[in-house]
């Protein structure tokens, strides 16, 4: 079994929403480390994510959440890895960015309240964070995501990735039904086109933060399943 993780988070957000998960995972013996994405360019964001990976001693499995899977699919190509984890995320093909993924939303989905970029930089409005991003949290809890938000850079959702690493590593992919931010279809199929195993969740964007435990079932999924194959 993988021993490793490494947890990538995505836009508006840092890594501090991993915390269940990591708890969890580091007390069932895995060594968990959390990414800290500055979120400025997709190539700088890779950067930050390979070099925690250069730093795990063994099989790796690389988890990326929302646009975090822009980054481990540019990352994951990374000797370390041996299976990658979607959690409601971008997946990304050759020449594919956030902004190509995004750019045409099925008629009906839900809009993201992303505000019009101000100095290079994104951010989702306050009011509407938490039915948008967060809508099965505490109220409490969702405020405080949408007044901590972390500036979200242009040029990181510009960023197009070279080659995809599910192409070359088996890959899981958790579908949150009640997302609001990636419609749960525009999920579905891109895993299906990842060729990922699925699983899913009726949880909104933060399911990372909400229902940790899915999250958690699906890394040791891939955790064991990569060792079993030899990944």
């Amino acid at each position: 079994m993988a021993e490793n993780v490494v947890l990538v988070h995505g836009g508006f957000v840092d890594g501090s929403g991993w915390q269940k998960v990591y708890q969890s995972l580091s007390q069932d013996g895995f060594n968990v480390s959390v990414v800290q994405n500055p979120t400025l360019s997709l190539g700088d964001d890779v950067e930050v994510t390979r070099r925690v990976l250069q730093r795990q001693e063994g099989p790796t499995v690389l988890v990326g959440h929302s646009y975090g899977g822009a980054v481990i699919s540019e990352a994951g190509t990374h000797p370390a890895v041996t299976a990658l984890v979607y959690i409601a995320a971008f997946a990304p093909d050759k020449g594919e960015s956030v902004n190509t993924l995004i750019a045409d939303p099925p008629p009906g989905a839900p809009v993201p309240p992303i505000l019009p970029p101000e100095d290079g930089f994104l951010f989702l409005d306050r009011a509407k964070f938490p039915a948008a991003f967060a809508g099965d949290l505490p109220p409490e809890e969702a405020r405080f995501m949408a007044d901590s938000q972390v500036p979200w850079g242009v040029d990181a959702l510009a960023g197009a990735v070279g080659e995809p690493a599910w192409r070359h590593r088996r890959s899981w992919y958790l579908v949150a039904t009640e997302d609001r931010m990636i419609p749960p279809p525009a999920q579905r199929a891109m895993a299906e086109r990842a060729g990922s195993t699925v699983a899913e969740t009726p949880a909104s964007h933060a399911v990372y933060v909400s229902q940790p435990q899915a999250v958690i079932d699906l890394i040791k999924l891939a955790a064991g399943a990569a060792a079993s194959t030899g990944l």
